[in-house]
């Protein structure tokens, strides 16, 4: 066998088992002792490039590499960071283009990904891919985030925080007591049908539910209302899906028929009821309706109901939103709400790890809305309203027995 075929076999044979130094150092090794022409015959059998094997025959000749390292230490290609000690500067500078870059920035009216931002450096002069961006941007603590929604419209009531305390510190008495303490909302109404309901679940592959193209209301299956009581001592939501309109009459009587399926039976004892509601909507501190229909439904349970109200602007914070509601719009992400019997299902399958449990019932009444209700209604009702923002907090009481 000739010295070139000898080669070739015997790296093909080598060059899968060995690392970047050894294939070096190997032929380098052969490159001496083949001697005169040796570099050339290696270079062509071994696929490397003379100034390797030169790298290889000083290294051979030199002082040995530390064990388990392929190079000398501080060998190989220099870091991003190293070769460009501003990158992370300006990164930064084109993170935050209307805060820190120029205003006329490429992109500050584009989404920022990394392979957008590599583009921007590598036009400055900057060698850099989209997989160093990353890098960098989590050393400097950037991380990938959605819009949060934190912002308030409007001014800030100087009593917010007063009404907070005020209302943990009414639901902590009120549960001391053994008294039932429930947070009510209205969740967003949902159009009946083959609609698009955000969200993805697995299907077989092109086999996912179909639906329109366009959401306009189905006028046989309408909308759904779902108004949530959520009672806090036992991790429990009572949903009343109504189908006609969301009024303060729809969200009373939701009250009621969670005290006649489920209160009355877990406070069997209790004289007090506190409901923790928003302070808009069909169940604000303004509207006269709610007001009139609480105080129907304290004479005929003989409750004395008792009502905190959000602060203004507050309304993520009442308990329902993140206990009850953010829940049951897990649960039926991406499935159609083909029908109120479908809600309905999906709403009473919707359970959490910390023991969560969920009634939902169809309400097919009717709750006409623009009702008026007068000042000499309103001066019949037995309303006590308390010495902190009565308009907030206030009581519906039975009427007095007769004497």
């Amino acid at each position: 066998m000739e010295v070139t075929e000898f080669l070739e076999h015997r790296y093909r044979v080598l060059t899968p088992h060995l690392d970047e130094r050894t294939r070096r150092l190997v032929a380098a090794a052969d490159c001496t002792a083949l001697g005169r022409g040796g570099i050339s015959q290696v270079a062509a059998a071994a696929d490397l490039s003379r100034p390797t094997l030169y790298k290889g025959i000083a290294e051979l000749q030199g002082p040995t590499v530390p064990p388990g390292r392929i190079r000398q230490p501080g060998g190989g290609r220099k870091r991003a960071t190293e070769k460009f000690p501003d990158l992370a500067a300006q990164i930064e500078k084109l993170v935050e283009p209307t805060s820190r870059g120029h205003p006329t920035s490429p992109l500050r009216w584009t989404t920022r990904s990394t392979r957008k931002l590599a583009t921007a450096l590598q036009s400055r002069g900057y060698a850099v891919s989209h997989r160093v961006v990353a890098e960098t941007l989590a050393h400097m603590g950037y991380s990938l985030q959605a819009n949060a929604k934190n912002l308030e419209e409007g001014s800030q009531h100087e009593d917010r925080d007063a009404q907070f305390h005020h209302l943990s510190e009414r639901a902590a008495s009120f549960m001391a007591q053994g008294e039932p303490v429930i947070s009510v909302d209205t969740k967003k109404k949902e159009l009946v049908g083959r609609y698009k309901n955000g969200g993805r679940e697995w299907h077989p592959k092109g086999a996912a539910p179909q639906v329109k193209v366009h959401d306009f209301i189905d006028p046989e299956l309408g909308k759904a209302i779902p108004y949530g009581i959520y009672d806090v001592a036992q991790n429990q939501g009572w949903v009343n899906v109504g189908r006609d309109h969301d009024t303060a009459a729809f969200a009373v009587e939701s009250i009621r028929r969670w005290w006649r399926h489920l209160g009355q039976e877990q406070y069997p004892q209790a004289r007090r009821l506190l409901i923790c509601a928003d302070g808009g909507g069909s169940n604000g501190y303004r509207v006269r309706l709610w007001k009139k229909e609480l105080q129907a439904l304290a004479h005929e349970t003989g409750l004395e109901l008792h009502v905190c109200h959000l602060p203004p602007g507050t309304s993520k914070w009442n308990k329902i939103e993140h206990r009850l509601f953010s829940h049951i719009s897990i649960n039926w992400r991406g499935k159609p709400l083909t029908s109120h019997e479908v809600i309905i299902q999906l709403i009473a399958a919707t359970t959490t790890r910390t023991g969560l449990k969920v009634i939902a019932k169809v309400d097919r009444g009717r709750y006409p809305d623009k009702i008026k209700v007068s000042d000499a209604e309103m001066a019949t009702l037995n309303l006590v309203r308390d010495v902190f923002h009565g308009e907030w907090n206030y009581a519906l009481k039975p009427a007095p027995l007769p004497a």
